[in-house]
């Protein structure tokens, strides 16, 4: 679903751009150029929007703008280069090497799919761990909804590797939904879930969001107040959280933990872009490495 809503805005975009070229020369090299550099533009205009945006008053410019870089190239690659052209639903892919790790289930964030990971995925791996990454679909509903499809998941990929336990990476929005999901189905299976740049306070980015997912996400909201009171600290300990100071999505940055949880800083990366900064997921694998589940 959300590969088709994506071809079709990049079509309306590059539409866009070689009609402004058309008005602008006419040349049939410029009308190219335009429609191709459109989709880009589309990307950094959005992204230094964001970026103003979220600032934190105190933020050190070089990390700063080091983020907005990395985070206008993330954003590009993610919904323009892979996003857009993601193939249907995944299944299960085997390790390639190393000694059999416990397997991992990747859970993406609000409006994305499942190319998000795609360069988390080898990596896992090439470390020993069989990988799902699944698609939270329809794109636009409570949060809640998306927990029998984590279920469903988690089964297919301990019937898959044979083991007991499953760990759980979830970036933005994909946290909330692991946690979610646990509210549900309880945690005895959980190894352990990581999260990367998930609203676990809410974010004051959504504040104009009238899906039930963005209100859900809304900086302090009643849904995520409710969440967090349902976890017991046995529960809470299954989790280790990765945010950005930079996030340009979810903000305030630094508020994003939970209670008895210190989280691990990623300084000069935007919100995107955690799911590809090699520092991200050299600290995924290490934290998932050693919790071999029995079978």
């Amino acid at each position: 679903m959300l590969a088709r809503l994506l071809q079709r805005f990049l079509l309306a975009l590059a539409l866009a751009g070689a009609g402004l070229a058309v008005l602008w020369h006419g040349a049939t090299g410029d009308v190219m150029l335009g429609a191709l550099l459109m989709p880009w533009l589309a990307v950094v205009l959005a992204t230094s929007y964001s970026m103003l945006k979220s600032r934190a008053h105190d933020a050190p410019a070089a990390q700063f703008y080091r983020a907005w870089w990395g985070e206008t190239v993330a954003t590009f690659r993610a919904f323009v280069l892979r996003q857009p052209w993601a193939e249907a639903p995944p299944a299960v892919l085997p390790a390639t090497g190393g000694t059999p790790q416990v397997p991992v289930l990747l859970v993406h964030g609000y409006v994305c799919n499942h190319r998000l990971w795609d360069d988390l995925t080898p990596r896992l791996r090439e470390a020993g761990h069989d990988v799902l990454a699944i698609n939270l679909e329809p794109l636009f509903v409570s949060i809640d909804h998306y927990a029998a499809h984590i279920e469903t998941s988690v089964q297919q990929l301990l019937q898959h590797s044979g083991q007991t336990r499953v760990a759980l990476v979830g970036h933005s929005m994909g946290g909330l939904a692991i946690r979610a999901w646990m509210r549900q189905h309880g945690s005895d299976r959980v190894a352990r879930i990581l999260t990367l740049g998930t609203p676990h306070a809410g974010t004051k980015a959504a504040k104009k969001n009238a899906t039930p997912n963005g209100r859900q996400m809304l900086w302090d909201s009643a849904w995520l107040q409710g969440l967090a009171e349902s976890e017991s600290p046995e529960r809470r300990a299954l989790l280790r959280i990765a945010l950005t100071p930079q996030d340009n999505i979810v903000f305030p940055q630094r508020a994003q933990t939970l209670p008895g949880i210190t989280p691990t800083l990623f300084e000069g990366l935007g919100h995107v872009q955690m799911c590809s900064a090699p520092e991200v997921i050299d600290w995924v694998s290490r934290e998932l490495q050693h919790l071999n589940a029995p079978t």
